[in-house]
């Protein structure tokens, strides 16, 4: 991957670094949509937006911030909180294990050859075998449970979007495949199209950018949303979460982004991109175009010029070297409008 664009190492407010970084990538037009789930074609290449909420509640942000989309693997981060809190650490282990994996995320055989787990939740196989782990007498409730948890994270009702969730249904073929496979293995029950389908709609549930990002915050803030002083997920819980978020969540491309970026952080293919900053904020990128591991091409570059500006990787966090509390200090505007000038 390519270094960032240098922007300059005076420390700016965060406002206007994020209206910075958003002139600078919007003309980037690299990378493809995502073809294999059909709805997905159908995004403008050209939306881009930018969020940050953090753990007291600002909110700074810019571009399509209110264009909604589908949450598609972001969703399963938030899904795998809340196995634990139906099941607890030990039985969801004994079902998928937390090893990165260097093999698509839909691959056919990522089973441990031991244990038959799928190597984590991110990946597709582990990402059904933690749905299937989801409590409720009916898939009906099942669903309404996943859709209040989504809630409480982002602070308002969430819909699954119908058309996206027929999609991923009819072209699912592999997800079958996998599914069927743990069923020989014992890792789900015999109700595989009732996982499918949950699986399926908890993909398909429709977020914007700010959204993404108070899902962030909640994840920085020990499981309170910020905005509503609602508990999302137990504290207990959050450590597991973001292990895995930082090992797993960029797809093959997640020690890359451990090494540059260095954040806790979960990709979609539908051009989302999460990352927590402990302790500090959440922030969301949201630009449909992929590179070849499925991960934004503008959301990587925002990505790494915050960190490299701020300091908020984990290892300048643990040595006391993130700025990203200067930049909010000067910060007074919650919203992109209007923007300050940008000085060429």
């Amino acid at each position: 991957m390519e270094e960032p664009a240098r922007l300059g190492h005076a420390m700016t407010d965060i406002q206007t670094f994020l209206n910075t970084l958003h002139d600078r990538y919007q003309p980037l037009d690299k990378g493809q949509l995502a073809s294999y789930i059909p709805e997905l074609t159908k995004a403008d290449p050209n939306w881009f937006a930018i969020s940050v909420v953090t753990v007291d509640g600002r909110v700074f942000q810019v571009g399509n911030v209110d264009q909604k989309f589908t949450i598609q693997s972001i969703s399963k981060i938030f899904v795998y909180g809340m196995a634990l809190a139906d099941h607890g650490r030990d039985r969801v282990l004994k079902k998928v294990g937390v090893e990165p994996t260097g093999d698509p995320f839909n691959s056919l055989i990522r089973l441990d050859e031991d244990s038959k787990r799928p190597d984590n939740p991110m990946i597709n196989a582990g990402a059904i075998a933690t749905t299937s782990l989801i409590q409720g007498p009916t898939p009906t409730d099942r669903l309404n449970r996943l859709l209040d948890m989504f809630s409480r994270y982002i602070g308002h009702q969430v819909y699954v979007d119908v058309p996206t969730f027929l999609s991923e249904r009819a072209t699912g073929h592999r997800n079958r495949a996998i599914a069927h496979l743990m069923l020989n293995f014992g890792m789900i029950d015999e109700h595989i199209e009732d996982v499918l389908d949950l699986y399926c709609q908890q993909c398909a549930l429709l977020v914007t950018c700010q959204d993404l990002a108070t899902m962030a915050a909640t994840l920085a803030n020990r499981g309170l949303n910020p905005l509503t002083g609602e508990q999302a997920v137990d504290s207990e819980h959050i450590r597991d979460i973001l292990s895995v978020m930082y090992t797993c969540g960029m797809y093959n491309f997640a020690g890359e982004w451990a090494f540059r970026v260095g954040i806790p952080a979960k990709s979609g293919v539908s051009g989302g991109i999460l990352a927590v900053v402990p302790n500090q904020a959440g922030i969301a990128v949201f630009s449909p175009l992929l590179d070849k591991n499925g991960n934004s091409v503008r959301g990587l570059r925002v990505f790494e010029n915050l960190s490299q500006t701020y300091g908020f990787h984990l290892f300048d966090l643990s040595m006391g070297r993130c700025r990203f509390r200067e930049g909010l200090a000067g910060a007074i505007a919650d919203d992109a409008s209007p923007r300050p000038a940008i000085a060429p």
